[in-house]
């Protein structure tokens, strides 16, 4: 275990790095106008992130010690193709209702 010392120092250490890091964009660029090419770029992060985050929990989940499980990657199907058609709150229950419903059969 970590001793309380190193702990607390840690997390304040953390605290003031994660600070800065969002005050960097809040506080020095808050008042000014973002170059547009900027903007755009900003929003695809998200759009990439997601399934850079998402990806290796469907195909080599630590739930069945990194083996494809098949009811994850319908649900990852079913979700992908409701989110087209729909919305994400739609996506969200149609992903969600199908991985139930494949651990359920499966």
């Amino acid at each position: 275990m970590i001793d309380t010392t190193t702990f607390w120092t840690l997390t304040a250490l953390l605290g003031i790095g994660t600070f800065l890091v969002r005050f960097s964009f809040l506080g020095f660029l808050g008042g000014r106008q973002l170059p547009d090419w900027f903007v755009l770029h900003l929003k695809y992060v998200g759009v990439g992130v997601l399934p850079a985050m998402v990806t290796p929990l469907v195909l080599w989940p630590a739930a069945t010690g990194g083996e494809t499980d098949p009811a994850r990657i319908i649900a990852a199907l079913a979700t992908f193709f409701v989110a087209f058609r729909l919305s994400v709150a739609g996506a969200l229950v149609a992903g969600m209702g199908t991985l139930y419903l494949m651990q359920s059969l499966f």
